[in-house]
């Protein structure tokens, strides 16, 4: 039997430096039956004239605007033929035998649309990266959280996630994708452009009746916070935004009913702390992202034609409040939980 095609897409925005930083460590990975490919969001660096030169053997395809991560891969993707895609953030280093264990799950397991390594920081290898962790998580209000990452707090990796599990979400950072599901769900919802889309596509994916793993074999080290630095307006304004336009599209009515007007308040609570802190940019994002989520709902009307399931029966859903164990009980680590 032959072996699965894999298409390792990088998309790149004006990321020449960490390109010739890590794409040589993709190039050198053991898998033999694999295409690498850089998928450039009109970049204004000499990011593409520097891959003719210096890494002819990596296709590239330009697209002819930057259309952000999520349209980026969706655009992208039209134009990749294979049996897996791998969605690889231009900063992330990767590990000999980094593919070859997460496609083996894949296929023991036909359900497992979407999977993810486990996510290192490549400044301090030690410990758990924040997008992504040893897996993404869900609680029951829509706040995300991760094996290893809850909120600001990153445990240290001594192992004790050592188990590839069925988790709710896979970091965007490293998504392995099966190729037809990722087709079949039409992709990213472009309109997020960057950050939570990836939950959005395996909350989307559980819906439909499949499983999102983690495979704790594989191992990849991400920089993170390569486009957007943490703090920065606009990460803020989309993170908010993006998160209650997720629970729009994918929760039951009668969870919406109380949950949107919710985590509005519980929104504004958090922006009342950050403006007597002084973190007037966080202020400004919650705000503009509360009225362009109120925008979004005046003009759009998302087409639900999957299955609509309540978010506790999903797998990888903490059914309890995440803020009030992680800020009130004092329950920092995943195994807290």
């Amino acid at each position: 039997m032959s072996k699965s095609s894999v298409a390792v897409v990088i998309l790149n925005y004006n990321g020449r430096n960490y390109l010739k930083k890590f794409l040589p460590f993709v190039l050198a990975s053991a898998y033999s039956n694999s295409e690498t490919i850089v998928a450039d969001n009109a970049s204004t660096d000499d990011s593409v004239t520097y891959l003719q030169q210096n890494f002819p053997s990596v296709r590239i395809i330009s697209l002819e605007k930057n259309f952000g991560f999520a349209e980026g891969y969706n655009q992208a993707l039209k134009q990749v033929n294979a049996d897996y895609f791998v969605l690889l953030n231009s900063d992330v280093e990767v590990t000999p035998n980094w593919i070859e264990p997460v496609i083996d799950l894949m296929q023991k397991d036909k359900s497992v649309a979407f999977a993810q390594p486990k996510i290192l920081s490549y400044n301090n290898k030690e410990i758990f990266e924040y997008a992504g962790a040893a897996g993404g998580f869900m609680d029951f209000l829509g706040y995300p959280f991760a094996r290893g990452r809850i909120f600001d707090t990153i445990e240290k990796d001594n192992n004790q996630y050592k188990t590839s599990t069925e988790i709710f979400w896979a970091s965007g950072a490293a998504l392995f994708a099966k190729a037809k599901v990722f087709n079949e769900l039409d992709g990213f919802y472009g309109f997020l452009f960057a950050h939570q889309e990836e939950i959005d596509l395996c909350w989307r994916a559980q819906r439909a009746g499949y499983k999102i793993a983690c495979c704790a074999e594989s191992v990849v080290y991400h920089v993170g916070g390569g486009t957007l630095p943490k703090g920065h307006f606009r990460k803020t304004f989309l993170n908010f935004r993006n998160n209650l336009i997720m629970l729009s599209r994918n929760l039951p009515f009668s969870e919406k009913l109380w949950k949107i007007p919710l985590r509005l308040i519980l929104d504004g609570v958090f922006a009342f702390k950050s403006f007597f802190s002084g973190d007037f940019v966080t202020v400004k994002g919650i705000l503009l992202a509360h009225f362009a989520f109120y925008k979004w709902r005046l003009t759009n009307r998302s087409k639900n034609v999957l299955h609509i399931t309540a978010i506790t029966k999903l797998k990888g859903v903490y059914k309890r409040a995440i803020i009030i164990d992680y800020f009130l009980k004092r329950k920092k680590y995943f195994s807290d939980l």
